[in-house]
Order: structure tokens, then sequence, then C-alpha cells
């Protein structure tokens, strides 16, 4: 056969003329002379269609064997070194911040947030509809206040069925859509969780009152007579004896809060049982987290023996308020922190899937004894609450003062557990409004608090525009905590735009509600809303003040300070606030830490923005703040320890912009 095509022939000719090939059927001059293709084989290059043998003989020459296997040896190193980058990235990465963690929690009463329906009180639709409100803010976290079926003895917190929704804010289906919608926007919603007490409408307590076998204990009950002495001498958190004869049953019940709230036996397995199954219950809806309500009074002493009177002279048919007694019999007993622990595990089963954990914050007023408090952190080795509500700033209006301030803040940084994240509370439902008693002038430097401070802050609506109390009349009042209730003032419409529907609201406005409103504020820049939006994004943006040090600084009558670092970051934060009465000059030259000239990154006082100081010379006006940002290479918490805190250390590497431990 011939080939036409040159290129073919040739290539044809120069394999007929090599001595060493051989072809597929083993015929040729190589296998007929029986000389090694080996030795004899000339080819210079490789060529399509060779044998195998002859790619054989071509892989085993160094020129090609070598290259490839320093390619194979390169790849398995770098695989390796890649696993191992891989790994000690893992390794001293610091955890990343749960969504708890990176905002703030802002708190709801649903009566009182907006109104869908026109009813004049506030609903689940309502709250879905601004949900806007909280991407603006750039906050993720939102507590909602009870909404459980209830006969409002105490506004929500006396629950007739902890699986429905009552019908005074919405539906089931109203609670899953407004879920639904947070979620699509990022947002985590925490309800409130009511262990220590029912409605006395409850199915559990007629059953119980009536002996049922299986309910008879569900409830704290003793023998007493209608018309005798109580069974003790136990006061009710509202007043007055917390025992009330029950005629269905012949004997009285506890109830440390209202006649109407009968206090649940957890010393009944059945009764735990029951709980978690509700938890569970709404785990399963989705929800993100629970605010655990009163937890202190879940469980009481067996012996039932009268408290002991703080003032032992008083006769004893003047006590009749919590303030009497020492509480010892009725709070934090042994054997309480197990059932939340119990429920804090069975929070952890949902919190298994990826980016879905379940918090959980205690509820615990326990004052000058701090110590209980932080127990609701839990151990090293059992975990309870994320964190427990610290309410100490409450007291910020008792003593306007940078030395009075420092020691609420040391209230907590200095008792809490080794490595606790801690949070901070200026206001809540049964509180008045830090604006009404702290004074409207201390409410941005407040809000600056609360925002650069390390931790999880909590605002209570309306904080973020700086509303105050109302006046309610004796014919308008429905509870004592009525004033700090009022109505969200979205703008300077009829109701506040609380209502848009009817000129119905179920508490009076503000008479300021057409000047301090979320619309009017968002259009002025020196604005208490315009001014918490940008710490809250400052802080969540800024490592030294997200994740950082604390380090105190200076305090006195007027002026509270402290830096906000990073080990290995330049940029740092240092916080001014005067809580005095009066103008204040701080001088910080001893700091050597500090620059010698300290640029405001942002004052409450919307003039003083940009203005540089000497670190001799910081001057601030009565209840001003002031946020300044300095670069430096020296840290000022290595040479400060005793005077600096942080949850979980962690360093910044410059070079390739990464946190890791250290």
């Amino acid at each position: 056969m011939s080939y036409r095509n040159d290129s073919d022939s040739v290539e044809l000719g120069e394999c007929t003329r090599n001595p060493g090939y051989k072809d597929a059927d083993g015929d040729g001059p190589a296998a007929r002379d029986n000389i090694n293709a080996r030795d004899e084989y000339t080819q210079i290059k490789p060529y399509a269609g060779m044998p195998k043998e002859v790619l054989v003989l071509y892989s085993s020459k160094a020129r090609y064997r070598v290259p490839r296997e320093i390619l194979f040896w390169l790849t398995v190193c770098c695989t390796l070194a890649l696993v191992a980058v891989t790994i000690a990235v893992i390794a001293l990465s610091p955890k990343c911040l749960s969504w708890w963690q990176a905002s703030p929690v802002y708190q709801i009463y649903p009566r009182s947030f907006k109104d869908s329906d026109g009813d004049g009180v506030g609903d689940l639709k309502g709250i879905r509809e601004k949900l806007d409100h909280f991407e603006y803010l750039n906050i993720k976290s939102i507590w909602i206040s009870p909404f459980y079926r209830s006969p409002m003895k105490d506004f929500g917190y006396d629950v007739e069925d902890f699986r429905d929704i009552d019908p005074l804010f919405g539906t089931m289906k109203d609670f899953e859509d407004l879920l639904a919608a947070m979620h699509s926007k990022g947002l985590k919603l925490i309800m409130d969780f009511i262990p220590n007490h029912t409605s006395d409408l409850h199915r559990w307590f007629n059953l119980s009152r009536t002996r049922d076998p299986h309910y008879e204990d569900y409830y704290v009950w003793t023998d007493c007579k209608p018309d005798g002495p109580k069974p003790n001498n136990w006061v009710s958190i509202f007043g007055n004896s917390s025992w009330t004869y029950d005629e269905v049953r012949g004997q009285c019940y506890l109830h440390q809060f209202l006649k109407e709230q009968p206090d649940l036996n957890f010393r009944n397995p059945d009764v735990i049982k029951e709980m978690i199954d509700i938890i569970h219950f709404w785990l399963e809806k989705g929800v993100d987290g629970f605010r655990m309500d009163a937890v202190k009074h879940m469980l009481e002493a067996p012996h039932m023996r009268d408290e002991p009177q703080v003032d032992p002279n008083k006769p004893p048919e003047l006590v009749t308020t919590e303030w009497d007694l020492h509480s010892d019999y009725t709070t934090s007993q042994v054997g309480l922190h197990d059932i939340l622990r119990e429920f804090r595990a069975q929070m952890d089963i949902y919190s298994q899937e990826p980016g879905r954990y379940r918090f959980m914050v205690t509820e615990s007023y326990d004052y000058e004894e701090v110590y209980k408090t932080m127990m609701y952190y839990g151990s090293r080795l059992e975990k309870e609450g994320d964190f427990p509500f610290n309410f100490y700033l409450l007291d910020l209006p008792h003593n306007t003062s940078g030395v009075w301030a420092k020691h609420l803040v040391h209230l907590w940084m200095g008792n809490m557990p080794k490595g606790k994240w801690p949070n901070w509370v200026v206001g809540n439902h049964d509180r008045t409004r830090i604006s009404s008693s702290a004074g409207r002038l201390y409410v941005r430097a407040i809000n600056m608090l609360l925002l650069t401070l390390p931790g999880t802050a909590t605002t209570y609506y309306g904080e973020e525009i700086g509303m105050e109390n109302i006046n309610v009349t004796a014919s308008q009042i429905q509870d004592p905590a009525d004033p700090q209730r009022s109505p969200l003032q979205w703008n300077a419409d009829t109701n506040a735009g609380f209502n848009e529907k009817t000129n119905l609201t179920w508490l009076p406005l503000h008479p300021d509600y057409e000047t301090v409103n979320v619309e009017a504020q968002m259009k002025d820049d020196g604005s208490v809303l315009a001014q918490y939006r940008f710490l809250n994004t400052l802080r969540q943006s800024e490592l030294p003040l997200n994740r950082g040090w604390f380090c105190y600084v200076h305090a006195d009558a007027n002026v509270f300070s402290y830096i906000r670092e990073l080990d290995g970051l330049k940029r740092a934060f240092l916080i001014v606030v005067n809580f005095g009465k009066e103008s204040a000059v701080t001088d910080l030259s001893s700091v050597r830490e500090l620059p010698d000239e300290l640029k405001v990154l942002m004052s409450t006082t919307i003039a003083n923005d940009g203005k540089v100081f000497p670190k001799s010379r910081i001057q601030t006006e009565v209840g001003e703040g002031l946020v300044i940002q300095y670069s430096t290479n020296t840290r000022f918490n290595p040479n400060h320890p005793e005077e600096c805190y942080i949850s979980e250390k962690a360093c910044y590497l410059e070079t390739i912009d990464i946190l890791y431990k250290c």
C-alpha cells in the first residue's frame, strides 16, 4: 500500500528504517533479528500512535521521568500544606460570634408596637408590617413579650394556654407568617417563656383543684382554713399574703404573683416534663430562643417555714411586702439550676441544626446578691443560660456621675465568670423609661454606653428615639407599669402612626410624638435614632468593639472613660462619657498608651464630630459622649491587666487579615 500524503510517507519511512520497531503482531525486523529495542531504538521524538512498549521506553528516560516525579511530589506537598494550614486556621481561629452576640436584643411589647386592625392594641401583623425598622437599625434579635392566650390579669404573664395565641394579638397563622417573614430577613425571634406559674383559668389548675389523680400535685397546695391564719408569712411580689384559699379543693394554693397566677410545683417531675414539651412545641415551629421569666421563684422550700423578717421587731401583721422579708425559702432554692440546665439541654438538641443556635436568657432580679445572678451562667462543665439579664444599669439615675457608672459596670464585669458574655439593660416593660428616670439630657450618652460596652445590649422599644413615660390618669391606668408602655411613635400623623385605621390607642400617646418619632429622626443626622444606628453599625463592624478588650481608664464625679482594643490591631477606641452635672475637662496625659492628640469620631453633640483634643484636655458637656478612634502600636491591656476584661481572647494578624487565638 502506498500513501500520497507526504507527511505520512515520511513517518512510515522512518518507522521502516528503525531497527527497534516492532509492529502490533509481533513480526518485523526487531522480532526476527531478536534485537534489543532499548539499545537499538533511536527515535528522537515520541510520535502519535506509538505502541505501549515505546511509550514505556520514553517514560523511563530521565528527562521525562524526573519532571513527572517532581510535579507529583509538589502536588502531594501542596495538598498536605493546604490541609495543614486549614487545620491550623480552624484550630487557631476564635469561635465566631453567634447571632445573639453580634446584635442588640430589641424588646417589643406587642400591645404597643403597631396596631394592624384598628382595635387600638398592637398585634403580630403589626410587628410584621414594621420589620424594615430592624433592618434600618441593623438589629437581628427580636424579643417579643408574651402573646399566649391569657385572661390578661397580668398582661399576658398569666397564661391560660401555652400552645395558643391570644386573639387580641392574632392567630397561630399570624405568628407563623411573622416568624417566616423574620427568618427571610435574617431576623431571630425570642419568645417569653413563663415557667413559674399559669393562669387560674388554665386547664391544669382546674383539674388540680378537683384533685384529678394526674394533676393533683401540679400546683403548690397546703392545708388551711378559709377564715383562719395563712400557712406562713410568705408575701406576694404584688403585696400581701402569697396564699389564697380555694373553696373547690378546700386548701390554700401558693401564688408568688397575683392570686390569679398559681405557682406550679416543680418538685413534681410531671410538671417539668409538661414544660419541656411546651419548649419543644415552639422550637419545632422555629423559634430561635427563650427569655425565661422570673426563674428564681420556680422552687420553694418544702418545709414552708416563715421567712426571716428584715426588721425582726416589726409586728408580723405589718409584714405585707416582699421587702419586709429575706426571701430565703421562696427564691433560688437548691434544685432550681438543675431544672434550668435540663431546659438548656433540650434547646441544645435543636441547636445542632447548622446556623440555628437556640438562645436562652434568664430573668432574675437579685439586687445586691449579684453572685446569685452569676449562677445562671452555669459552670464550666454544665451549660445553663447564655447569660442572665443584667439589670444593674437600671440604677444609673440614682447617682449621675462617672464613678457611679463605673461602679455599676464593674458589679457585672468584676463578678462575671471567666470567659462568659456580658449584657446590659437600661429599660423594660416593668421599669420607668431611662429617658424619664435619668432625664432626656442623658439618653444619647446612655445609648453610647450600651453600644460600646462589651457584650450584648438590650433595647426596650422606643429607647432608640428617646421616648419618655406618659402621664396616665386614674381612669386610664390599667397597670402600675403603664407609663412606660405607651404606643411607639412612628410618625407625626394621627395616633403617631401606631393605629392608622381608627382613633383608638389602648394607652394615651406622649404629647411630644409630633417631634419625637421614627420618621422625623430618620431625616435628622443628629437625632437619637441616627446616633443609635451609627453606634450599632460601628459596633458590629469594628473588631475592638464587638469582641476586643474592655479596659477602665478613668472615672470621676462627671466622666467615665474606657478603652476598647484588640491585640495586633493598631486601631482602637477611647470612650469618654459625661454622666455628671457639669461640663468637664478630662486629663489622660498619664495614659502613655494613648497618642498625644485624639480625634473625635463621633460625639453625641454633633457639632463636636471631628474635633481634635490633646489627651490632657478632653472636653465634654453634661450628657455628652465621645467615641475617639486612634491608632497605636502599644496596647493598654498588657500593662494594666487588673483593669481589663475579655470574654475570649483573640489577636489580629494584619498581614493576612485574620483573627487567631492567642
